[in-house]
């Protein structure tokens, strides 16, 4: 299935670019929440590839992208090396917790929410490293989050891409769209500060 016919992920709510000013004020905060994101995501691709060892597809790209993520993870550990930062204990994400009360019950039904909420959560990442990357002045952090935006944009497809092989396109459409609602609100209420979400 091409890009093309797969349904739009086009997130509701617009960053505030007070938030990449918060960012770029507090490079080191961020940096710290930036490599917990990343280690997370690389544990919830290994996850979905656990809880559904059936889904061929799946399992492949899932062990891909935990590499990916794993990769982007040391990246930004070599970033909080030479700023002499030590890693801290993880902190719950609110945004997250939000959109996991979100997903609904049923095997089914949790496998396409956790697939497009998993999209929505990358597509959220690629418009914030996005607005990073152009808050930031030009160098190699510059280009470090230019890099790691288009990850993400790379990720939020493939998530789609999978719910459109396991379920009809109308319905991931449907949900989809219920989903971007959801996380618009989530976001329109979370606090600015110096973290991914």
């Amino acid at each position: 299935m091409t890009s093309e016919t797969l349904p739009e992920l086009k997130l509701r709510f617009t960053t505030s670019p007070k938030w990449a000013e918060t960012v770029v004020a507090d490079l080191d905060t961020f940096l710290l929440d930036h490599a917990s994101n990343e280690r997370k995501a690389s544990a919830t691709a290994m996850s979905m590839l656990a809880h559904y060892p059936d889904r061929r597809e799946l399992v492949l790209e899932m062990a891909e992208l935990a590499r990916e993520e794993l990769v982007h993870f040391k990246l930004v550990i070599h970033l909080i090396d030479e700023r002499n930062l030590i890693l801290r204990t993880d902190e719950k994400d609110p945004y997250l917790k939000a959109l996991r009360d979100s997903v609904r019950r049923g095997r089914e039904a949790y496998f396409l929410d956790r697939l497009l909420l998993a999209a929505i959560v990358e597509a959220r990442g690629c418009e914030r490293f996005g607005l990073i990357a152009a808050a930031l002045p030009p160098g190699t952090l510059q280009d470090f989050y230019e890099q790691i935006a288009e990850s993400e944009a790379r990720h939020h497809e493939l998530f789609v891409r999978l719910a459109t092989l396991y379920f009809p396109t109308g319905e991931v459409a449907t949900r989809l769209d219920e989903l971007l609602e959801i996380e618009a609100e989530i976001v329109r209420t979370l606090p600015i500060r110096a973290a991914l979400h």
